[in-house]
């Protein structure tokens, strides 16, 4: 690291950590809870519905797995210092990539399956989707080969001696690939995990508001379907830009000076306490997702509703049992 950027960087590993320390905290007690919630709901009415439930599935185990990485990365942002290992280290990087694009592609199927439902509901008016499966694994296998860079393109800092293992994530230097190279990285980032996944959830969008001004007679679905799928569709695209958008703007100007090509320090300065910001967002969907479930999804607030009712069915029951036990 250059005397420059020595100076531009002072005080901002203090900022960063502090900011993902809290953030992190926040989003696994909340991201935890609401996405085993949403597996023990899913589970029960998988085999009962077309509207996309297998891809919500994938949806919340691509959640978990980011949020079960979470305690490490608390730790080493409280401690400022990472014992568990280089292997380690790089898992958690990966996962939380593999999170961040596992998700962009299943809000995308959830997206494209609610529009096609509405657009074409003859052709999808059976409850068995055999072809969602094949496309969750494919999903999962591009996604975790396409997440691979992130990690290999990391390395061990020979400036740091024996100290270079307690150093993770965002502080590991780059591997020096060349500029054409991380470009080509970069733009099909940018490209395949960003902008056409938005265009298409857009697209979705469009689509389904705009078959609510086609009323038709005993037409199916009804005007209520639409909305609902028009709800979830917008849900879809809401969580997209909110969490995915800011971090794909900011990602290449990160990686502009991690490369010292920017060299202005107010500039460096305000895209390094930015890019944070941007990183915990995208890191959101895990908690955000859940609430999606619940305020577009009419069936998943039965089922948690008949949870609910359940469980204060049964402890009341017991209290009952139990004073009468009492009494005798």
């Amino acid at each position: 690291m250059s005397l420059q950027n020595q100076s531009c960087n002072t005080h901002l590993q203090e900022y960063q950590h502090s900011v993902y320390a809290g953030v992190y905290i926040v989003i696994l007690g909340s991201g935890l809870l609401g996405n085993l919630l949403a597996l023990w709901v899913f589970r029960a009415y998988v085999r009962e519905t077309k509207k996309a439930v297998v891809f919500m599935i994938n949806l919340a185990v691509a959640d978990l797995l980011q949020v079960l990485s979470l305690p490490m990365r608390i730790y080493y942002y409280l401690n400022h210092s990472w014992p568990f290992g280089h292997f380690l280290c790089m898992i958690c990087f990966y996962l939380k990539y593999v999170n961040m694009y596992a998700s962009i592609y299943f809000l995308v199927c959830v997206s494209v399956r609610r529009c096609e439902l509405i657009m074409r509901p003859l052709r999808n008016s059976s409850p068995s989707r055999k072809g969602d499966l094949p496309i969750c694994v494919a999903g999962w296998l591009l996604v975790f080969l396409g997440c691979l860079p992130f990690p290999l393109l990391r390395t061990i800092s020979s400036q740091q001696g024996s100290n270079s293992t307690n150093v993770c994530f965002a502080e590991l230097p780059m591997r020096d690939i060349g500029a054409p190279a991380a470009g080509a990285l970069l733009i099909a980032a940018e490209l395949l995990g960003f902008v056409i996944p938005l265009v298409l959830v857009l697209a979705c969008s469009c689509l389904t508001a705009g078959s609510l001004r086609r009323k038709t007679a005993g037409a199916v679905p009804d005007q209520g379907e639409k909305r609902r799928a028009l709800r979830m569709v917008l849900s879809c695209a809401m969580v997209f830009l909110l969490c995915f958008a800011p971090y794909h703007v900011t990602m290449p100007l990160d990686f502009m000076v991690k490369a010292n090509i920017l060299s202005d320090c107010s500039i460096r300065g305000l895209i390094q306490r930015s890019h944070p910001v941007t990183l915990c967002l995208a890191s959101l969907n895990s908690s955000l997702d859940p609430l999606m479930y619940y305020f577009t999804t009419d069936e998943f607030r039965r089922r948690l509703s008949k949870v609910e009712l359940a469980d204060t069915f049964s402890r009341r029951l017991s209290c009952i049992s139990g004073g009468e036990s009492l009494d005798e």
